[in-house]
Order: C-alpha cells, then sequence, then structure tokens
C-alpha cells in the first residue's frame, strides 16, 4: 500500500505518516520537484567545496541519466537502471564513463534519501529504496573494493628489485625495456594500452621544463575517436627516457617505430604489459598481498601527485580523464595524510613566522 486518499479534499494520508494538507492548486508536479531536488544537490555540493568543475560535470551527468531514465528518481527500479545502462552502451559509451553515470545518479539518490525522503513519501506515497544494487558496475560502484595503489616505498623496492636483476640476467636488454617501460605508466600515469601505442618520435625533450609524451591515442571517450594530450615527464623519467632511447632501443630492432617493442621489435599488446608484470612480481617474490597491477600504477601516479600538493585539475589533464570526480575517484591517500598534511602547514607557518621575526630583528 503505497498511498490512500482520504475522503476530505486537500488531504493525503500515505502509510506510516500523518495526514498532510496539499491544497488542489499548489500540488507541485513531480519533474518541477525533481528540479528543485537537483539544485539542492547542486549547493549541498557548493557547500561542501567541490570545484565549479566538478559540480558541472556531474550535474551534466545527472541531468543526462535523469533524461533517459525518463521516469523521476524515487521511481525507479533496479530493472530501469539496466534499461538506462543499456542505452549507453547502445551509444557506444565506454564503461568507465558508463560507471560515472551510475555513481553520479547514486549520490544524487542518497541525496534524496538523506534530505526528501519523507516529503516525497507524503507527496508521491512512495517509500524511496535505492535502486542501484551489487549487480550495477560490480565493485567500481561500490568504494569497499578500490583499487589500493602501491605506495612510493612500494614502488621504490620494485624498481630496485628491476635494477639488481638487469645486472645478472643473460638478456640484459629486455629487463632494461621493462624497467623504462613501468616507471613510464607511474610516473606519467597512462594506461596501459596508451603506452603500447608510443612511437620514438612521441618522445619530445624539448617541450616544458621537462619534456613532454605525445599520447595520440589517449583512450577514447562518449564515442569519440583517440583523444590526444601532451603528458610532462616528471621525476626525472625525461633522463630515464634518454637513457633508454640511447642505450636500450638499439638493442631491439631499429627500424621499427615502436618505443616499447618486444625482442624481434614488434608491438606490445595491453595484455602482455600485464602478464610481464605479473611475472616479474612473481619472481620478486613477495606474495601477491604486495602485487599491484598496471592500472594501479595509474593510481598510484594520481595519488602520489595529490598528496604533494599537485592540483587536481592538473592531474586529470595528465591522465586524460573526462570528469575531474573520475579522477578523484583515483587517488587513495595514505593512512597518515592528514598528519603529513598537517605537518607541512604547520612548517610553512613557522618558516613564515621565524622569516619575519628575523627580518625585525634585523
Amino acid at each position: 500500500m503505497r498511498a490512500v486518499m482520504s475522503g476530505r479534499p486537500g488531504l493525503r494520508l500515505v502509510q506510516g505518516t500523518v495526514a498532510v494538507a496539499v491544497a488542489t492548486g499548489e500540488i507541485e508536479q513531480p519533474w518541477a520537484f525533481q528540479a528543485r531536488c537537483v539544485g539542492g544537490w547542486v549547493s549541498s555540493m557548493v557547500a561542501r567545496n567541490f570545484s565549479a568543475l566538478t559540480i558541472e560535470n556531474d550535474n551534466a551527468t545527472l541531468d543526462r541519466f535523469l533524461e533517459l531514465a525518463g521516469q523521476p528518481a524515487w521511481e525507479l527500479t533496479p530493472a530501469d537502471v539496466d534499461r538506462v545502462v543499456e542505452a549507453l552502451v547502445a551509444r557506444g559509451t565506454g564503461s568507465v564513463t558508463r560507471r560515472d553515470y551510475v555513481r553520479t545518479f547514486r549520490q544524487f539518490f542518497r541525496y534524496l534519501l538523506a534530505r526528501h525522503a519523507v516529503e516525497i513519501e507524503q507527496r508521491f506515497g512512495v517509500r524511496l529504496q535505492d535502486p542501484i544494487d551489487e549487480f550495477h558496475a560490480g565493485r567500481h560502484v561500490d568504494d569497499t573494493t578500490a583499487i589500493v595503489p602501491p605506495t612510493p616505498e612500494r614502488m621504490d623496492e620494485f624498481f630496485a628489485f628491476i635494477r639488481t636483476r638487469m645486472g645478472v640476467a643473460r638478456k640484459w636488454a629486455p629487463w632494461a625495456r621493462d624497467y623504462a617501460l613501468y616507471r613510464t605508466l607511474y610516473h606519467a600515469g597512462l594506461r596501459a594500452s596508451e603506452v603500447t601505442k608510443l612511437e620514438i618520435r612521441d618522445v619530445h625533450f624539448d617541450r616544458g621544463p621537462f619534456g613532454k609524451l605525445h599520447v595520440r591515442f589517449g583512450k577514447a571517450a562518449k564515442g569519440s575517436g583517440p583523444r590526444p594530450r601532451w603528458v610532462p615527464m616528471l621525476d626525472d623519467l625525461h633522463l630515464i627516457l634518454r637513457w633508454y632511447l640511447r642505450d636500450v632501443r638499439p638493442r631491439f630492432r631499429k627500424n621499427e617505430p615502436t618505443l616499447f617493442c618486444d625482442e624481434g621489435g614488434g608491438l606490445l599488446s595491453s595484455g602482455t604489459v600485464r602478464n610481464r608484470l605479473k611475472y616479474l612480481l612473481k619472481v620478486e617474490g613477495h606474495g601477491r598481498e604486495n602485487g599491484f597491477s598496471p592500472h594501479a600504477l595509474r593510481h598510484g601516479c594520481a595519488t602520489r601527485n595529490y598528496e604533494r600538493g599537485v592540483d587536481l585539475v592538473a592531474i586529470q589533464q595528465m591522465l586524460g580523464h573526462w570528469h575531474v570526480g573520475t579522477t578523484m575517484g583515483y587517488v587513495t591517500p595514505s593512512a597518515t595524510f592528514i598528519e603529513d598534511a598537517y605537518r607541512s602547514a604547520v612548517s610553512a607557518t613557522l618558516n613564515e613566522l621565524t622569516g619575519e621575526h628575523g627580518t625585525n630583528k634585523e
């Protein structure tokens, strides 16, 4: 029983609630009410200090989701969400973007549950039930299974292991190539599918203060073609790639344009990059709990740069994300992030005060 109308005009009885007087001429239509709720959701993001770009992107994503749904949010069922996702698939929307649609709608629905559940039940006789379940986008909707990026200390250990094996390996060149390849994934935040398409001509040491990689085949979004971008070679990556091009790449077939190639000079596939990393971790012998994937290196790049103060929008541009909200999902601060940020802020304040005090004394 969702609602029972009483015999008195202008009154609506809702199960589990008291009667609420609603003047017949003042009943707000569902779409108008939903638009008002969306406005309140946006205001809540402003109050929580979300960036203007994040708010704009999430609001546009929610609008498109609700338009595809064709029903007020409180009437949607899990089957309706499936229908929206199927429509996105038919449009050629990528899997990451589809998850972003579901994530954004879930955030809005949680806002409705927290702020408007009683009002929606009184107005429309609907008791809110979250239509997003464990079958929608799987683990990516639920934060409990988010990718945990490797720590900088873990990566230092891994790269030290490869350098050690380079010194004793029967075939030096493949190990040296792996060292440069996985450092590129970690420091530039590239996808495995992007790093395998890099050519020698895509390495530009003369662009910007650090040099840049021209990712000509960046992952497509919203059914578009490849989205090229320029990625700076941070953390001495330019030095590593200079060494690689000078001493390592000539060991492979020289007439091929590919930057990171197999021993015959051919293209590496994304699967080969993943399988090779699994092999390296197995040889390292630290166990599965200390393992990571090429995609986790991308998360590690985002987290490391965020923790040391790089602007989130700059990280978004570096990773090639369509929405800055997606980039935020890649950031997993360390357990001591708050304490480290506090120490840094206090140290900066003390330095300023000491400097001012010293100036005054002079």
